[in-house]
C-alpha cells in the first residue's frame, strides 16, 4: 500500500464510465406490431444479491433497439463488478417488471466490457435459440487528465524573524463552487533563512487546483514557517491556470499583499515578489486507456506447500479441502483475485506454479514446479483450471519446506523482462503461510524487479508472524539490497486474517473484501511504470466488427 503524505495528490479511487446498450432480432412479443423494449441492469451487491441500477427509455415497436439513455457506473479494477441486463416488451404504465413481458437477459462484469470494444452475447430468455444478441460497450466519460508542474521563486519578501531572515513556503488553494471559499491543495517546502527562495517544482493533476476549470480563481498564501506551527503570513495573491500557462514572463510576476498592512498604511505596496519559473502541462492517461489500447494484464499465481501448512486431508490444515461447504483459505484468496484478473487476459491462460515441496518421481524438493503437472508448460484454462490443478498437486506431491519467494519472483521476471513496451503487464500472486526463510535473496529480486511490468502480490494465509513482509512492502522505507534502491514500490502485502475474521458466515464477502485490498493499487503501479518508461497507450482495439443494423442468426435461411 502506498505510504500516506500529507499534502499530495493522488489518483482518483475510480473513473467513471458510460453504458451504451443495444439489440438485434428481439423476439416480437406483441400481435399486431413489434414489441416495444425497454433495458434494465441490475448490478450484484454483497451480501444482498441484484439489485436494480437504472432503465432505459423505452423505444416503440422496435425489434433492432439502438438505447439512447446511457448507464453511468463507477468503474473499480479491483472489485468483481457483475452486471445483468434484462430486456422487456413494455405492455402498459406499470413500473412492476413482473407485469411485462421478459425478452432475455445477458450476465456479464463490466471489467469485461471495458476490455473489448463491442462486447456482444445471446440473450437468454422464454425462446431457445431465438438469435436475440444484446450488445454493451463502456466508454471512460471525459474528465480532465491533465497535470501542471510548476515551480516559484520569491524575491525581497518580509523579513519575519528577529534574529534572522524568513522559511518562507507557499500555500495553494482552490476555490470551492460557492465562490467565496477556499480548500488547501498543495504546500510546497520550506526554505530555511532566506527572503529570496527558489521552491522546488511540484507536480499535480488540474482537477486538484480548479476542477478543470482553467478560469477558477486559485489563491496562493506565502507564509513565514514557525517551528511551532504559528506560521506568520507574508502575503497573498490569486491566479489562474489559464494565467499560469502563459508562462514565466512580467504578467506572471505576484505582488504579495498582507492584508491587515495593506489596511492599515496608505504607504503599503506588497511585501515581496512571487515569481512563476515554469509551467508545463501534461495529458496523464488513465489506467482504462491502457487496457483499451490493448494492455494485458496476465496473473501468475504461486502456492506455498511448504510442511507448515499441515496435512491437506486434515481439517486443520490450511490446505484441506475435501469439505465442500468450507474452502481453505488458499482457494478463497485464489478465487477472490484470479476471477477479477481473467476478466483482462484474452487467452484465459494463468502460469500456476508452487513452491516448498518435493515433487514426483523422485522427491527432489522444487520452489518453482509447475501444479499441473507438465516438464514445460505450466499455464491451466481460467481459474478452474488453476483451481483443479492446485487440488491435484495436493494428492501428488509432498509438503516440505523451505519458503523460498525469490526461485518464483525471479521466474515471472524473465517473462515481464521480454514485454517492456506496454503491450502487457504482470501480477505476480504469491500465497504463503510461512515465515520468509530466504530474505536476502528475495530483496534482491524484488529490487532488480523493480523496472519491470510487474507487481507482486503476496497474500499471507493463516497465523503466522508476517513482519518481514512488511519490509518487503516499502511503505514506510523503500526497499534495498546491496546498495541499490527499488525503482518502483512494486509489492503489496495482505494479511488473509484480517478479512476471515470480520466475516466468517460469508465467504463471498471475504472474497471480496480481499480482492479489493489485493488489487487496488495495481492500476497505480501500472501506471507508474508506463510513465516512468515514457509508454502511452496505443489508440482503442476493434475487437469485434460494427453492430449490424439488423442481425439474421446463421440458422435462418
Amino acid at each position: 500500500m502506498a505510504a500516506f503524505a500529507p499534502g499530495q495528490a493522488v489518483a482518483n479511487p475510480s473513473s467513471l464510465v458510460e453504458v451504451s446498450v443495444s439489440c438485434r432480432n428481439l423476439v416480437d412479443m406483441d400481435v399486431f406490431s413489434k414489441s416495444d423494449p425497454i433495458c434494465v441492469l441490475f448490478t450484484y451487491e454483497i451480501p444482498s444479491g441484484w439489485k436494480e441500477f437504472g432503465r432505459t427509455e423505452i423505444i416503440w415497436d422496435n425489434l433492432n433497439p439502438d438505447f439512447v439513455k446511457k448507464f453511468v457506473l463507477n468503474y473499480f479494477f479491483e472489485e468483481q463488478q457483475r452486471l445483468k441486463f434484462e430486456l422487456y416488451d413494455v405492455d402498459s404504465k406499470s413500473h412492476d417488471l413482473s407485469k411485462h413481458d421478459f425478452l432475455g437477459s445477458m450476465e456479464c462484469t463490466l471489467g469485461e466490457i471495458v476490455t473489448t470494444n463491442r462486447l456482444q452475447q445471446p440473450l437468454k430468455g422464454p425462446k431457445v435459440n431465438s438469435g436475440s444478441i444484446v450488445s454493451v460497450r463502456a466508454e471512460e466519460l471525459g474528465t480532465c487528465k491533465e497535470q501542471i508542474t510548476l515551480q516559484f521563486c520569491g524575491k525581497k519578501l518580509d523579513k519575519k524573524d528577529f534574529f534572522g531572515k524568513s522559511d518562507p513556503f507557499l500555500l495553494f488553494h482552490k476555490s470551492n463552487e460557492d465562490s467565496s471559499s477556499f480548500t488547501v491543495t498543495h504546500r510546497t517546502e520550506h526554505i530555511k533563512k532566506t527572503l529570496n527562495p527558489t521552491w522546488k517544482p511540484f507536480t499535480m493533476p488540474i482537477t486538484k487546483l480548479c476542477n478543470g476549470d482553467y478560469d477558477r480563481l486559485i489563491k496562493v498564501e506565502c507564509f513565514d514557517w514557525d517551528r511551532d506551527g504559528g506560521h506568520d503570513l507574508i502575503g497573498e495573491f490569486s491566479t489562474t491556470i489559464r494565467e499560469l500557462t502563459r508562462g514565466p514572463g512580467q504578467a506572471n510576476v505576484y505582488e504579495c499583499i498582507h492584508p491587515k498592512k495593506k489596511a492599515k498604511k496608505k504607504s503599503y505596496k506588497h511585501s515581496g515578489l512571487v515569481e512563476l519559473l515554469s509551467c508545463k502541462v501534461e495529458t496523464v492517461p488513465s489506467f482504462l486507456d491502457f487496457i483499451k489500447g490493448g494492455t494485458e494484464i496476465s496473473a501468475t499465481i504461486a502456492i506455498d506447500f511448504t510442511a507448515s501448512n499441515g496435512d491437506p486431508r486434515q481439517p486443520s490444515s490450511l490446505h484441506y479441502y475435501m469439505d465442500p461447504y468450507r474452502p481453505s483459505q488458499y482457494a478463497i484468496a485464489l478465487k477472490a483475485v484470479g476471477e477479477i484478473i481473467e476478466d483482462y487476459d484474452t487467452d484465459k491462460l494463468f502460469p500456476a506454479l508452487g513452491f516448498g515441496a518435493r515433487i514426483p518421481p523422485d522427491g527432489v524438493v522444487s520452489h518453482e514446479f509447475f501444479l499441473n503437472g507438465h516438464p514445460t508448460n505450466p499455464y491451466c484454462q481460467g481459474v478452474s483450471g488453476v483451481m483443479e490443478a492446485y487440488h491435484r498437486s495436493l494428492n501428488s506431491v509432498q509438503l516440505y519446506g523451505p519458503t523460498n519467494f525469490a526461485p518464483i519472483i525471479n521466474h515471472v521476471a524473465r517473462f515481464a523482462a521480454a514485454c517492456r513496451d506496454g503491450s502487457g503487464y504482470f501480477i505476480l500472486l504469491l500465497l504463503t503461510d510461512g515465515v520468509i526463510t530466504d530474505l536476502p535473496q528475495t530483496k534482491e529480486a524484488i529490487v532488480s524487479a523493480s523496472h519491470l511490468p510487474l507487481s507482486i502480490i503476496i497474500v499471507g494465509v493463516g497465523d503466522a508472524d508476517f513482519t518481514a513482509m512488511d519490509v518487503l512492502d516499502g511503505d514506510d522505507e523503500r526497499l534495498s539490497s546491496k546498495g541499490r534502491y527499488a525503482e518502483r514500490d512494486i509489492v503489496q502485502f495482505v494479511p488473509m486474517r484480517d478479512f476471515l475474521h470480520a466475516s466468517r458466515q460469508n465467504v463471498d464477502v471475504s472474497k471480496a473484501r480481499l480482492a479489493k485490498a489485493v488489487l487496488e493499487e495495481v492500476p497505480d503501479q501500472l501506471l507508474s511504470y508506463m510513465k516512468k518508461n515514457r509508454i502511452e497507450p496505443k489508440p482503442q482495439l476493434q475487437k469485434l466488427p460494427p453492430l449490424p443494423s439488423v442481425y439474421v442468426p446463421e440458422n435462418v435461411k
